[in-house]
């Protein structure tokens, strides 16, 4: 896939991100079609971006607010 559909610039390539795998319940591994059972982070030639398969970071949570936070 483009490089320019995506909206980050570096994303790794890496079974867990690929059109032919499929997650574990574990996360620990990837059930793919072409290679059978993988690991997660490994990768093979015939690997294919799919944006579904991606699992985006958690966002940072603020903990300590500012009394500033606060005034419009």
């Amino acid at each position: 896939m483009n490089k320019k559909l995506t909206n980050e610039k570096n994303i790794s390539k890496i079974c867990g991100n690929c059109v032919h795998g499929r997650h574990t319940p574990d996360e620990k591994q990837v059930l793919c079609v072409k290679h059978g059972v993988m690991d997660y982070y490994s990768v093979c030639r015939s690997y294919e971006y799919d944006p579904l398969n991606r699992v985006p970071p958690k966002p940072q949570r603020q903990t300590k607010f500012d009394p500033e936070d606060f005034v419009l």
